[in-house]
Parts: C-alpha cells; sequence; structure tokens
C-alpha cells in the first residue's frame, strides 16, 4: 500500500473477540495506537473519564484502568472501542444518500450523472462498498475456523440479497399508491443491497481463504502478505475489461407499454464491439440475456441525457429524433457492474489491513494516502485516454477516482475524530453510520414516507402529515 516503515510485524494487535459481526453493518475494533497527542484518545486503553463518551486531556487523575489494575495486582484488561472514524464515514454517506434521493431532482450535481462523468451522488455506493471492504479487514484479523466463517459470511451475503430482493424488487409500489406487491414475472432482481451483498461474500471469501503469514514491517510488505487478495482484484478487473471492451454486441429489440396499454416495439441498431454508449455495451446486454430485460430497472439513467430529454440533465419529453434506446431498461446494479463493485470492496478491505498491521497514526495516514493518490492520478489519466469515468458501467476508471477519494476522505475522518478527538461535531452522523441499514430501510426504500401517508381518516389527504399541520 506505501513504503512507511513500521514494527506491526512483531507486535501484532490483539484478535477481535468473539460475536463480531463483520460487514456492511458489522462490528469492528481499533486497534492502539502509539503516537496519540495529548488531546487524542487512547484508542486501547478507552476514552478517558469524560462524561459522555468524549476524551479529556491525558495526565488527569481519577482512577484509571491501570492505577486500578496496580492496586489489585492485576494485569490491565484493554477497553475495545470501535473505529469511530468508520461510523461516521458510514453515517456521512447515508446523509449523502437521502440528500440525492430528495435533492437530485432539483440539483443537477446532486442527481447522478446520465452517463459518463461523475457527479456527487455517483460516490455513494462505492463509498458504502469501501466501507464494507473496511470492516471486512478488522472484523476478519483472526480466523480460527474458517469453514465456520465461510458459512456465516454465506448466510448473511444471502440474507442481505433476500432483503433487497423485497425491498427494491416492486413490493412497495410508490409513497402515494397505497398498494404492495410482487409481479414474479417482472421481479427486479438487482438492486443496492443484493450488490453489496454479492461484493461482500466475494471479499469476506477473499480475507478468510486468501491471506499469507509474513510479517508486515513496511507498506509493500502488505502487498506480500495480502497478494493472492490483490490478485483476485487483478483478474476481476482484466476480466471486467476483456468483456466490456470486447464483447460483440448485435442488433436488439424491446417492447413498451403506450397510452391505452398499446405495446410498442423498438429496434435498437448495434452490430458493434466494445462500444460503451447506453445503447450497444456489453453491461447491458449480458443482463438482457441472463436476468432478462423484464427484470431489469426500467427508469434508467441514461433517460435523462440529452438524446433522450430536451430537460437534460433532467427528465423531460423525448426530442423528435430521440434515439431508439431512451425508453429500454438498463439495471445500474446489473451483474457485469456488480464484478467491479468486489473491486471497490477489495480496495477497501486492503486499507482495513493498514489499521490491522500499523499502530501509529503516520503509518496508517501515510499508507491510506498515497494509494489513494495514486488511484486518482490513474483514473484521470484512463479517462483522459478515453476510458471514461461511467457509474452504470463501473467503468475502472470510475472504480479507481471513487476509490481514490474514498481513501482521502476516510483518512481525513480518521484524523480528525480517532486521531484528534473531534467526535461532538459527528455524533450525529456516527449514530446514522451505526444505524445506516435501519435508515435505508426506512427512509431511502419508502418506508416511513408510505407509512405516514398509509393511516389516514375517511380520506388519504386525511393523513398523519395533515393531523401534525404537515402540508394541512
Amino acid at each position: 500500500m506505501g513504503a512507511v516503515p513500521g514494527n506491526a510485524g512483531s507486535a501484532a494487535p490483539p484478535e477481535s473477540r468473539g460475536g463480531r459481526r463483520p460487514g456492511a453493518m458489522g462490528g469492528y475494533e481499533l486497534v492502539r495506537s502509539e503516537d496519540a497527542p495529548a488531546l487524542a484518545v487512547d484508542l486501547e486503553a478507552g476514552i478517558g473519564g469524560g462524561g459522555g463518551g468524549f476524551p479529556k486531556r491525558s495526565g488527569g487523575g481519577g482512577g484509571g484502568p491501570a492505577k486500578r489494575a496496580a492496586a489489585t495486582g492485576a494485569s490491565p484488561a484493554p477497553a475495545r472501542q470501535r473505529l469511530v472514524s468508520l461510523d461516521v464515514f458510514r453515517g456521512i454517506t447515508v446523509l449523502l444518500m437521502i440528500i440525492v434521493d430528495d435533492a437530485g431532482a432539483f440539483i443537477p450535481a446532486m442527481n447522478h450523472s446520465p452517463w459518463d462523468g461523475v457527479t456527487v451522488a455517483d460516490f455513494v455506493m462505492p463509498f458504502f462498498l469501501f466501507i464494507v471492504g473496511v470492516a471486512l479487514g478488522l472484523a476478519y484479523k483472526r480466523v480460527p475456523d474458517k469453514l465456520d466463517a465461510t458459512k456465516k459470511a454465506v448466510l448473511r451475503a444471502l440474507k442481505l440479497f433476500c432483503l433487497g430482493l423485497v425491498l427494491q424488487g416492486g413490493f412497495f409500489h410508490g409513497v402515494r399508491s397505497l398498494t404492495f406487491g410482487v409481479d414474479l414475472q417482472e421481479i427486479r432482481l438487482m438492486g443496492i443491497l443484493q450488490r453489496i451483498a454479492i461484493a461482500y461474500l466475494l471479499t469476506a471469501l477473499c480475507e478468510i481463504w486468501l491471506k499469507g503469514d509474513e510479517d508486515v514491517d513496511y507498506g509493500f510488505d502488505l502487498l506480500k502478505r495480502y497478494r493472492y487478495q490483490l490478485f483476485v482484484g487483478a483478474i476481476v478487473a482484466i476480466t471486467y475489461m476483456a468483456l466490456l471492451y470486447s464483447t460483440y454486441v448485435p442488433d436488439w429489440e424491446y417492447q413498451t407499454s403506450g397510452p391505452g396499454s398499446t405495446e410498442k416495439s423498438f429496434l435498437v441498431k448495434c452490430g458493434v464491439r466494445g462500444d460503451t454508449s447506453p445503447g450497444c455495451n456489453a453491461v447491458g446486454m449480458l443482463d438482457r440475456k441472463i436476468l432478462g430485460i423484464q427484470h431489469l430497472y426500467g427508469r434508467p439513467v441514461y433517460a435523462r441525457s440529452k438524446q433522450c430529454s430536451i430537460n437534460s440533465p433532467q427528465n423531460g419529453p423525448l426530442p423528435p429524433d430521440a434515439p431508439s434506446w431512451c425508453q429500454a431498461p438498463f439495471d445500474p446494479e446489473g451483474l457485469l457492474s456488480s464484478v467491479m463493485a468486489i473491486v471497490t470492496c477489495l480496495i477497501g478491505l486492503q486499507y482495513g489491513h493498514v489499521i490491522v498491521h500499523f499502530q501509529k497514526h503516520k503509518q496508517r495516514i501515510m499508507n491510506w494516502l498515497i494509494p489513494s493518490f495514486s488511484m486518482l492520478v490513474l483514473a484521470f489519466a484512463m479517462d483522459f485516454c478515453g476510458m471514461h469515468m461511467n457509474k452504470p458501467l463501473y467503468t475502472l476508471s470510475y472504480t479507481l477516482a471513487t476509490a481514490g477519494v474514498a481513501g482521502l476522505l476516510f483518512a481525513g475522518i480518521y484524523t480528525l475524530v480517532d486521531l484528534y478527538g473531534y467526535r461532538r461535531p459527528t455524533i450525529a452522523m456516527e449514530w446514522m453510520g451505526m444505524h445506516a441499514l435501519m435508515i435505508y430501510v426506512l427512509i431511502a426504500c419508502n418506508i416511513l414516507p408510505i407509512f405516514i401517508h398509509g393511516f389516514y381518516w375517511k380520506e388519504p389527504k386525511n393523513n398523519l402529515l395533515k393531523f401534525i399541520g404537515v402540508g394541512a
């Protein structure tokens, strides 16, 4: 990850204790850091004696763990603390997701890019995947029983996938429709939670089974110890690139329902190889072939492009010369694009390894900053050469750019929160990060709005909002 020397090879951090639940919402611990300043938290011995869980200046009196242990003659038992910066990072990502959902229709910068290019909204998914990888690196520091750990990882991934299938497969039709149910002939098979489940499972298996036993004294030792994981990431990326830029995409057609339930057929002319346009790319073709076009997302982002909307970058009527693919379904969380999501998760995993193997703040931060800047430089170079950053396709340049930004943001949050102890300004983000899945289900999946609109007196307009004086 970098060339910063360290001494973690002979002083490996203590193993995390049982009951830890790895993954996007899992538990983790922060290992010892020896160079915290006077105002910072002693990250292994606890968070000081201050009330409210916030650190005080070191050197104060009181009966701390060390003094109590000395009085009783027992060795002090180190208190465990979560890696707060990771919770804060996850909370910021959840807040960004909510803002994108609510403000994206009004602020172009907060809406997903119609195709090539990256907006603020396009960082949400990679940030979640990066966080999953970091958490897995901490949760699987030691794996006493690999088969048992594999079984639990598979079960967790299945639960997350099934939850996503229910929430994003069409069970809840809308905030104002008050109807629910799934037509299995048209259920959406992929989605955000399904993608996270796939990336989580493959990354967890890599962490369980593909770890070396070499000591880590320098940043480059991480590359040696986890070379098999990096090899898997490279194979995944190369396979994706080969499929994206070499697969032949033939002509194809689809049907849409117009006014009065009349069906219209559209023919999309392709006959190209390695194309990355909205209508003729390998990502969409494989999803149509494997999943079926009826199981894809019906409101693709390219419907807001200049080719498909006179109000671009917002939704609008079709231009007179709109191409035939403008109304075709396309899943932004499809199969082939989810392959690259695994790479983002594997990158986050390596950042978690830095915490496990390096004990000093400077070592950790430098081993995060070096690869982050390197990935950004490479991403912009690839974009300049024509391999554009594209979220719907999840291109390699997009993967590297978003992972690089995630690494820089994580390093900055870690410095403020875990190094210097600025937790009060981020306490709300920390809480959101610790309850990310619940917030996602309640807000992003419209469960809370449906609940508010779903209970009314005599008429739907007499709902809870009117009762509390909102929209009356």
